[in-house]
């Protein structure tokens, strides 16, 4: 009787872990798509609807938001489950700076196609078929501008790309199990078994997605973007993603880097917080490093 019971309390248990990492694998990989947020001319803006195919056939849908004397050009990156839509708050003043503005949405994402979404490791393909359509109208060199899965993207994918000539990064994560493990303790569970947990996860959608989701970890790629410059920005008080990931990513950094902790500030809400010096030292950031196109 003692067996029996033992082995219908381990079943129970490895049911239960099973269904948990299902769950977590869903969450993980089919994030919420957001369709909200209108288009660039509810701010004015004029604006070229784009679409161009990444590495696997999957379409992407975005906006060309040409500048009113352009010199260069960046690609925004949105955040998960968002969409580039959001982001269009911070576009009339890069157009009369002189940049030009690529927003697109990512795989499984706003207009999008795709159902399945990896965080970073398929979306670093999805950023380099932007940058691949914006060579194909004669746009060389870019910065990324992007915000928090968007920022991972951005830093894990500049290595990986010539054209990419400068990147900030707000909000971004260091590493894919850091912020998983800090999303369930703060869901109640206990350090170890969150750590366990995230293990399983990790592999399990690596599984569903037909990759191994840690090589894409901003933390692998970063120092590789020097000599190009970095620019992080983090929110002091970021419960998602924790502070110390900046730190990482920046420690990690080759030069030139810069960081700007903003100690008052939660997830992705240094603009908010202080949004003149914000958009200050992001637009100084590609005037002094993103070369102007021939």
């Amino acid at each position: 009787m003692l067996y029996v019971a033992c082995a219908t309390i381990l079943l129970i248990l490895a049911l239960a872990t099973a269904a948990v990492v299902a769950y977590g694998v869903c969450q993980l990989t089919h994030p919420e798509r957001n369709l909200a947020g209108g288009n660039p001319s509810d701010h004015g803006l004029p604006f070229e609807r784009v679409s161009f195919p990444s590495y696997d056939g999957t379409i992407l849908r975005g906006w060309f938001v040409p500048a009113l004397h352009p010199r260069a050009t960046v690609v925004f990156c949105h955040g998960r489950a968002g969409s580039k839509a959001p982001d269009l708050i911070y576009v009339p003043q890069f157009r009369q700076q002189g940049f030009n503005v690529l927003l697109f949405d990512f795989r499984a994402h706003g207009e999008s196609d795709g159902h399945k979404s990896s965080l970073v490791y398929h979306e670093r393909q999805d950023l380099l078929a932007a940058i691949a359509y914006l060579r194909e109208r004669g746009i060389e060199n870019v910065g990324l501008m992007g915000f928090s899965m968007g920022a991972a993207v951005a830093v894990a994918t500049a290595p990986l790309s010539e054209s990419v000539r400068a990147v900030i990064a707000d909000s971004a994560f260091a590493e894919m199990r850091t912020i998983m493990v800090t999303y369930l303790q703060q869901s109640s569970v206990p350090r170890p078994i969150a750590s366990a947990l995230t293990t399983l996860i990790i592999w399990a959608a690596g599984l569903h997605l037909g990759c191994r989701l840690p090589d894409a970890d901003p933390l692998r790629w970063v120092g590789h973007i020097a000599p190009r410059p970095l620019l992080l920005i983090h929110g002091g008080q970021d419960q998602g993603i924790p502070v110390s990931d900046a730190h990482r990513l920046y420690e990690a950094a080759g030069e030139p880097k810069e960081l700007w902790v903003v100690p008052e500030a939660e997830h992705r809400c240094a603009d908010k917080v202080h949004p003149e010096e914000y958009m200050s030292r992001v637009l100084s950031f590609f005037d002094r490093w993103l070369p102007a196109e021939a």
